[in-house]
């Protein structure tokens, strides 16, 4: 209906299992006409930062979003990215990126979310928050957010539809990550009562 109405669209997701491409193929299965140019995620937004300042990373993700990383240079790692990596949030995968951060000389956390938890079909799981919380409390660092609930995400969405955020609305389901976030960046927010509502 929103398409319909002539409004512009922009998906902001937190989705960090999946490369954009998965994430529209599946909304696209689900009947949704979406392009991949229609959703902002938090791992391009990283690939961006991590060109910008000369950043090789050691990455913590899920497997499936390993590809979005494909062209940025990983060989010797000067700084940690964080994303949602379920099973590979593993202790022996969480020591190697504390050990890595904390032999820097100026260590970096950059993390795709900082979502508490989420929810499945099968209950709520943690999110890359806790384990983010996890990583600042050992190095004695503050990360640097890219996904949902920082400014920058929200901006660089808006810049995308090419509206101002007086012009756009912010509907999610999380009251931080999405009302909270969209509201610190100027735009409205309405939050609706399914997925993460309660």
């Amino acid at each position: 209906r929103i398409k319909a109405s002539g409004l512009k669209l922009q998906l902001c997701t937190n989705e960090t299992q999946a490369t954009r491409e998965n994430f529209v193929r599946k909304l696209r299965a689900m009947g949704f006409d979406i392009s991949v140019a229609q959703v902002t995620a938090p791992a391009p937004a990283a690939c961006r930062l991590l060109r910008e300042r000369g950043l090789r990373p050691h990455l913590l993700v899920h497997d499936d979003l390993v590809p979005e990383f494909a062209e940025i240079d990983k060989t010797n790692p000067n700084c940690v990215v964080l994303g949602d990596a379920a099973e590979n949030f593993t202790y022996a995968n969480l020591n190697e990126a504390f050990r890595l951060l904390i032999g820097m000389e100026k260590p970096v956390l950059i993390s795709l979310g900082k979502g508490r938890y989420y929810k499945e079909t099968d209950g709520l799981k943690l999110d890359v928050g806790a384990y983010m919380k996890a990583l600042e409390y050992a190095c004695d660092i503050q990360a640097e957010v890219v996904g949902k609930p920082a400014k920058r995400f929200f901006e660089s969405a808006l810049a995308e539809l090419g509206v101002p955020p007086e012009q756009a609305i912010m509907i999610g389901d999380d009251i931080v990550s999405d009302v909270g976030g969209a509201q610190q960046c100027g735009m409205r927010a309405l939050q609706v009562r399914t997925g993460k509502y309660r």
